[in-house]
């Protein structure tokens, strides 16, 4: 169900409040990658998460969300979203989705990055490469007079049309700010011209989901984590951004991540 309501932009204050939350968000992820290896679970790298927000005087902007238990939602190989972590060590050539939130002065932050321990199938790899690759196509589309369909379509045609890999349709993106999830949402498939039209300063996180194999997915028994439903391998990776008409603005920060990943001798840099 799309959201329904009047978009609107943000004003600059609270765009100052999104981009403090989504680098704090960024710097969670890259200490997060720091810690992963063969061997490590998702509940340690949790815990990780949690104590850093908090010592950091905000708070998880999951953790208690529609009643989701964790800081973290991880989410390994053929798990799309929305993973609960657990006490599963992870093991070479797996493949881990982060999504990150947090919660301070009123406002929310967002992120998420896939990380691929090695050794790492080529396959795999290319399926990461692209995803991150039709996020940024994705991005350059959200300028004020686009609509939610031309930021669809880029991610659309890259994955799917030029790579035969395949788009999550029931799962968007989304506005952000005072609640995590506002209107508008953002699909990563459309036709161009279509959708909602984006207007300067609008916040919102553009998060392509994309499959290995088919599209079709489904809910595991826990009520939260998103498996694809031929369990192949799945990626995912998320910026938060204001779009501007000189250009659209990341708040959130893969690079210090990637920074991250060049001294972990355990996670392939993408």
């Amino acid at each position: 169900m799309l959201f329904k309501n009047r978009i609107q932009g943000k004003k600059e204050d609270q765009i100052n409040y999104l981009r403090e939350n989504c680098m704090l968000v960024s710097e969670t992820l890259a200490l997060v990658a720091s810690h992963i290896r063969p061997g490590i679970t998702g509940m340690e790298l949790d815990e990780i998460a949690e104590e850093f927000i908090r010592s950091k005087g905000s708070i998880p902007g999951f953790k208690g969300l529609y009643g989701f238990p964790a800081t973290l939602c991880i989410s390994p190989n053929e798990e799309v979203v929305h993973g609960i972590p657990n006490n599963q060590p992870f093991e070479e050539g797996d493949i881990i989705s982060i999504d990150c939130g947090v919660f301070n002065n009123g406002y929310y932050g967002d992120a998420a990055y896939t990380f691929a321990l090695h050794p790492v199938d080529p396959k795999i790899e290319k399926l990461l490469k692209v995803t991150k690759e039709a996020l940024h196509l994705g991005i350059e589309m959200a300028r004020p007079g686009k609509r939610t369909g031309d930021i669809g379509f880029a991610i659309q045609h890259h994955c799917e049309r030029v790579h035969n890999f395949s788009v999550v349709r029931e799962l968007v993106g989304h506005g952000l700010g005072e609640k995590l999830h506002e209107p508008p949402e953002i699909p990563n498939f459309g036709k161009k011209g279509k959708g909602v039209k984006l207007v300067e300063n609008l916040v919102i996180a553009i998060e392509p989901m994309v499959n290995l194999g088919r599209k079709e997915i489904k809910q595991l028994e826990d009520g939260w984590s998103v498996v694809t439903r031929d369990r192949t391998y799945s990626a995912h990776f998320e910026h938060s951004i204001v779009v501007r008409s000189s250009g659209p603005e990341l708040l959130s920060n893969h690079e210090i991540i990637e920074e991250t990943l060049k001294n972990n001798e355990f996670i392939a840099e993408i």
